[in-house]
């Protein structure tokens, strides 16, 4: 197992180990998941926070390996991968008009791993028509060989030799999440950019996008709040605003909505993501 966490680590690929039943490790007590001061991605406990663990320190790798000695070895997605995880259970299939040969890996319940090269920018969590099909990307995690799966007792394998390829367009825009109508912040709130470095009332455009929650209908704050982050996180994009304000306004507006924490952090999460915005600092 650390052999092959060794050589995925050489890749590029980042490796944790999770528990023996596929789930990520507790964290340790002085790790509270939900806790907006402590930041996951620079935490340095060795299984705390799930794929946030990952690593690609050959020392660390092997320190993860002892304190979990029978967990599963997974990778971290995102970065340089995007996975499309194929489920047979949940009619899940090979497109092969959609996915060109790649590395693949067969996992430990006959369904497939199919690893391609990241084509940038955010990604569903599903390929959108085709049930049984999960995209592995940002945010996300797979096992990999020689783990062995929880219930069938069979192991993960690499199939074949085949080099990771890059995603073709038609399978990069069913990887696409679409976004609703109601959840974009009305055409009015978003001004156009200047070669995508100016804008030319920031104050305005930022109380706009606010504004767009306070006025949703109830039922749709939460979509709301997230067009909103999307259109704030164009702003952080932009040197508009600042990464920490815009997190600060978009909760405060949440609150003010009346939304549950989650929801909000996970409303501002998702925005930012689609619009390759880092998410640091935002208690996950």
């Amino acid at each position: 197992m650390l052999l092959a966490a060794y050589a995925l680590a050489a890749e590029g690929l980042p490796v944790f180990f999770l528990g023996r039943t596929k789930r990520p490790v507790a964290n340790c007590p002085g790790c509270p998941k939900g806790d907006p001061n402590h930041d996951p991605e620079a935490c340095e406990c060795l299984t705390c926070h799930g794929f946030y663990a990952a690593s690609t320190d050959p020392d660390r790798i092997t320190a993860m390996r002892a304190a979990v000695p029978r967990g599963l070895l997974a990778i971290r997605t995102g970065g340089p991968v995007a996975v499309v995880d194929i489920d047979p259970r949940n009619g899940g299939r090979i497109v092969p008009e959609l996915m060109p040969p790649t590395r693949a890996v067969r996992t430990g319940s006959d369904g497939w791993h199919l690893y391609y090269a990241h084509p940038g920018g955010a990604l569903g969590a599903k390929l959108h028509g085709y049930p049984g099909i999960d995209i592995k990307a940002d945010g996300g995690y797979v096992v990999a060989p020689p783990s062995m799966h929880p219930l069938t007792g069979r192991p993960y394998r690499w199939i074949g030799d085949r080099p990771t390829v890059a995603m073709p367009p038609a399978l990069v825009d069913a990887c696409r999440a679409p976004v609703p109508a109601e959840s974009a912040p009305p055409r009015a709130t978003v001004i156009p950019l200047s070669g995508g470095r100016g804008i030319s009332s920031p104050e305005a455009l930022l109380e706009a996008n606010l504004n767009a929650v306070r006025n949703a209908p109830r039922g749709q704050r939460r979509t709301r709040l997230y067009g909103a982050a999307r259109g704030i996180a164009r702003m952080v994009k932009a040197g508009a605003i600042t990464h920490a304000r815009a997190v600060d306004e978009l909760t405060r507006v949440g609150r003010e909505m009346g939304q549950p924490e989650r929801d909000i952090r996970a409303a501002i999460i998702g925005g930012f993501r689609a619009e390759s915005v880092a998410t640091e600092g935002i208690a996950a």
